[in-house]
């Protein structure tokens, strides 16, 4: 039984396997049933929702958590790989290319499943060196290779404060089971020296996440990365950085000191990016600082620390990386030649494709927030989760950050459909526009429908936090 019970992983590394034999044999393009195997993969993972137990002694577990964030791991490849399979003629998209996606996507199912610290940052570094390879490369663009060295530096330098903070974390507490730390005090005044050693290790997942004061990288490797490379950066790794966090936040209570770093770091976040995206003119730049802003709502959940909050954690990781695909869905099918577009190339879309302009709205709509979308649904948990708690500051705080997203968001939306242009129509194919409706629908589905999606999520987080 053991080994179906491992499916979702299994398939995924069978489905990495089948690409290094293809990129070894020399084959051009994969577009043709990579999207479909991705497809099949979210069946795989679907299926293995009721997957329960522990494995290699106790580092493994397989629960509601780890198998939803799985699902949702799986959704977010096979939206990536459909999205670059519309880009058969680059010549970057190879199949070592996506078998470099899928080696990262593989890293962050088994750090969902990780339950031992030590596990976990190997989990961690194994999803990150695929993308250390991954970002610089894009033709003969140097913005890419300055990408990759950024995102190298910055890189090493957290994994090193975490590798420090797990140091203080055996020091203080003699093990490194979460289940074992989960059972112990967490206050300051109790141990000192395990709460700074626990911050420290945070900040190797603060940095996944984009979170201040860990974000610098991130608008320059949005905008140097591939257009399809960033819409995997800043959707996919997220996800790992928010299971890790949601297991860690069910050790604290509201209001402790740990608690209270996570609330004030979620505040300045949200600040800091929605602040810094006002004055952007690069559509992607524009994105990577908005990751920031969104990165600091999640704080919300985590911060409220109680099973609807790490419920709602969970759930808007699903809305985000569905709002955010659909952008860059947008972004990578109107960038013919693989460029950067700038607000000014949006002018004219509703004339020019008036599908993608559409989708584009909806994306829009949602990553600000406003009802049907899923956006909105997924803000009003995490709002209502940290009020219950007692975060009232943090609340009003979310509220004018979301206030003040409107202007920038809704410039993507008035460029649209406001701007003239005189830029040709865009030939954007059939299996395309199907493609992106599809995504923008789920974005939709997923607002005015989102019981089913949220009580998987709520499973998980009474689990975690009864």
């Amino acid at each position: 039984m053991t080994i179906f019970m491992l499916l979702p992983e299994l398939w995924l590394f069978a489905l990495v396997c089948a690409l290094f034999v293809a990129s070894v044999r020399g084959v051009k393009s994969v577009a043709g049933w990579l999207p479909a195997a991705a497809a099949m993969g979210v069946l795989v993972a679907l299926a293995g929702l009721s997957a329960r137990a522990e494995l290699l002694y106790a580092t493994y577990k397989l629960d509601a958590l780890s198998q939803f964030f799985k699902l949702v791991i799986a959704l977010g490849f096979a939206i990536v790989a459909g999205i670059g399979a519309g880009k058969k003629d680059d010549a970057d998209m190879t199949p070592d290319y996506y078998m470099l996606l899928g080696l990262s996507a593989w890293g962050l199912m088994l750090l969902a499943s990780c339950v031992e610290l030590v596990t976990l940052y190997l989990a961690l570094e194994l999803s990150s060196y695929s993308l250390y390879a991954l970002i610089p490369l894009r033709g003969q663009d140097r913005r890419a290779a300055e990408a990759g060295i950024k995102y190298i530096l910055f890189g090493a330098a957290v994994t090193a404060l975490a590798l420090f903070g797990l140091s203080y974390i055996m020091a203080a507490k003699h093990t490194t089971y979460i289940a074992a730390l989960a059972a112990s005090s967490w206050s300051f005044a109790d141990a000192p020296l395990a709460v700074l050693g626990l911050t420290l290790f945070l900040a190797g997942f603060f940095y996944k996440l984009a979170l201040f004061p860990f974000h610098f990288w991130c608008p320059d490797v949005y905008q140097g990365a591939k257009n399809e490379t960033a819409a995997y950066v800043a959707t996919i790794p997220k996800l790992g950085a928010v299971v890790v966090l949601v297991r860690l936040a069910a050790l604290f209570a509201p209001h402790m000191e740990v608690t209270n770093i996570l609330a004030v770091l979620g505040a300045v976040s949200m600040t800091a990016g929605n602040l810094a995206a006002l004055v952007q003119r690069d559509v992607k730049r524009l994105l990577g600082f908005s990751s920031v802003a969104h990165a600091g709502y999640v704080m919300l959940g985590l911060a409220a620390g109680s099973a609807a909050g790490l419920s709602a954690a969970a759930f808007y990781s699903l809305a985000y990386i569905l709002m955010n695909l659909a952008a860059f869905y947008v972004v990578c099918t109107m960038s013919v030649g693989g460029e950067n577009p700038s607000l000014d190339d949006l002018d004219g879309l509703y004339k020019r494709a008036p599908s993608l302009a559409m989708i584009l709205a909806v994306a829009a709509f949602a990553l600000v927030g406003l009802p049907p979308t899923a956006g909105f649904t997924g803000k009003l948990f995490l709002l209502s989760a940290a009020w219950d708690q007692g975060y009232h500051w943090l609340v009003i705080v979310a509220v004018l950050n979301t206030a003040i997203s409107i202007y920038y968001y809704l410039s993507l939306v008035r460029h649209a459909y406001t701007g003239e242009s005189d830029a040709p129509a865009l030939a954007v194919s059939r299996g395309s526009l199907v493609f992106g409706g599809v995504l923008a629908a789920l974005v939709l589905l997923l607002g005015i429908l989102p019981a089913p999606l949220y009580d998987l999520a709520a499973m998980a987080g009474t689990q975690l936090h009864p």
